[in-house]
């Protein structure tokens, strides 16, 4: 059994991970701020079902609280830290981006300290695809330069992954950051596409479909993510002897125990398709409204899933039209519809 101190557990990710490890026996603390982006009760279900598991302490605070921070992790003492908490959204950030330094640079900051306070075994760090910003080389490598962030909410991500390779390097603590591909699936954000158009075409209200449906994401299931998580928690990284150790797929820093993954399907899909998938699950046809691209966003994502194979021998696979039935039968359950 592993004590895993987890953010973000009432979150779409959080939950599912928590979930993960509670069946495999560890105890997890779990934190979360319950904030109102989106509808609260949907996070306080997801944390009213972790609580049923008696390895589960949950707690509502907020990253920026350091003092109930401390006081919680002195008396979990976590072996292992997972940190998925943070202002998402990539659109809200144009709206209040105040909220993403408090809760994505300050909040970062504090679990960093908690791990430094307690030589964590490893501290995993949540980053986006969106770090990759204006990068036009696809499919995208962690080798690659990601400088160009094209929002605050990447912006302050990367900050994170800069954050993060200091105090490994400083600490000596082992840190891996993980690059997410628009994750999706049952018990998922209602202010992600798929929730939003599942909700939409069933209550025969029109979808916004961006850049005309030109788009392409790198869709991956939210079983698939949580179990390149858990295999990562044991791929924990270490300062190499010299940079000529270091692999050409590997991101592993030359001068910290350190490393950014992405977890992704490795594959693109366009938009359009994935509104026909969408469209077939539900045995409805949406009524499409058309848009220009949105201010901050890029046309395309794709990863490259080689490090996180030669690290885990794991790769994503979930066919994107499976994943959204999955999603469909959930949403349906939930609501009643």
């Amino acid at each position: 059994m592993t004590r895993v101190f987890i953010t973000g557990t009432a979150g779409f990710i959080g939950y599912h991970l928590a979930d993960l490890l509670l069946h495999e026996g560890h105890a997890v603390l779990g934190l979360d701020g319950m904030t109102d982006y989106y509808d609260v009760r949907l996070k306080q279900r997801r944390h009213q079902m972790l609580s049923q598991n008696p390895g589960f302490v949950g707690v509502e605070a907020m990253l920026e609280d350091e003092e109930t921070i401390d006081r919680i992790t002195d008396e979990f003492r976590p072996e292992v830290i997972v940190h998925l908490a943070a202002q998402a959204g990539v659109r809200y950030s144009l709206e209040n981006p105040r909220a993403y330094i408090d809760s994505n640079v300050v909040g970062t900051f504090n679990v960093m300290e908690v791990a430094r306070r307690h030589e964590v075994k490893h501290l995993l760090m949540a980053s986006t695809s969106s770090v990759y910003g204006a990068e036009t080389d696809m499919p995208y490598r962690e080798t690659q330069k990601a400088d160009t962030q094209m929002t605050i909410y990447a912006a302050t991500k990367k900050a994170g992954e800069a954050m993060g390779h200091s105090y490994a390097h400083l600490w000596n603590i082992p840190t891996t950051m993980f690059r997410f591909f628009t994750v999706y699936g049952p018990w998922g954000r209602p202010d992600m596409a798929l929730y939003k158009f599942v909700d939409a075409i069933l209550d025969g209200r029109p979808i916004d479909v961006y850049n005309h449906g030109e788009m392409y994401r790198d869709f991956t299931y939210i079983s698939d993510l949580v179990r390149g998580i858990r295999l990562l928690i044991d791929a924990v990284p270490e300062r190499p002897e010299s940079p000529d150790a270091i692999s050409e797929h590997d991101s592993l820093s030359p001068v910290a125990p350190y490393r950014v993954v992405n977890i992704g399907n490795s594959q693109t899909v366009r938009l359009l398709d994935f509104v026909e998938a969408i469209e077939e699950a539900l045995g409805m046809t949406a009524t499409r409204n058309m848009m220009e691209m949105q201010k901050g966003d890029v046309p395309a994502t794709w990863a490259d899933a080689t490090l996180l194979q030669e690290l885990t021998g794991y790769r994503p696979q979930t066919d994107v039209r499976e994943g959204i039935k999955h999603f469909v039968a959930w949403f349906r359950d939930y609501y009643g519809t």
